[in-house]
């Protein structure tokens, strides 16, 4: 029996209808306005689209601009490019369109860090696009995988395994080549 007052003793004396409250309903509430549609779209655009090479069809954003800055410029872009995969996640998308984000985004920061070349690059890739897209058509067809996404991963997968294999040839044939001499 609870002692006199309104809260019980331990917590398998409380009432069973009472459950207790394990996250604070305001917590993401305070938030939310950056993972709407709208917000992310507006930031995809700013990211990608915003401006507009005169004479051009050209477009491109921040992310182009702020990858100008060498080194630190590509990460700080790769980082607000998160905000679009974080609110997928918040959103529930699959973890296979989650992980087609990341490589879209690594992609985009990898080959941002070649000078000149890479701020090209990121001009055309255009990660935050793709992303936004991919979370759109999520939303749009939920638990919905194409082929596509699967031969994106894929093929991702044989890069890297390439770049892991390459330097291990490289190396074992240089052993063999050094013992014949």
């Amino acid at each position: 029996m609870p002692p006199s007052g309104d809260s019980p003793a331990h917590e398998n004396d409380r009432p069973r209808d009472e459950h207790p409250v394990v996250l604070d309903p305001e917590r993401w509430s305070k938030g939310a306005w950056i993972f709407r549609d709208q917000t992310l779209q507006r930031l995809e655009i700013l990211l990608d689209e915003a401006f507009r090479v005169p004479g051009t069809q050209i477009r491109f954003g921040l992310d182009g601009i702020i990858g100008l800055v060498p080194g630190l410029g590509d990460v700080i872009a790769g980082l607000l490019s998160l905000i679009i995969p974080v609110a997928a996640w918040i959103r529930g998308v699959p973890y296979i369109t989650l992980a087609r984000m990341a490589v879209n985004i690594g992609i985009g920061v990898l080959i941002g860090t070649i000078p000149l070349l890479g701020d090209v690059f990121d001009i055309a890739w255009k990660a935050n696009r793709r992303n936004y897209q991919l979370l759109r058509r999520h939303l749009g067809e939920p638990r919905r995988h194409t082929w596509r996404d699967w031969t994106f991963l894929l093929a991702i997968a044989a890069c890297l395994a390439a770049v892991f294999a390459i330097p291990l040839v490289v190396v074992a044939w240089l052993v063999v080549w050094l013992f014949r001499q």
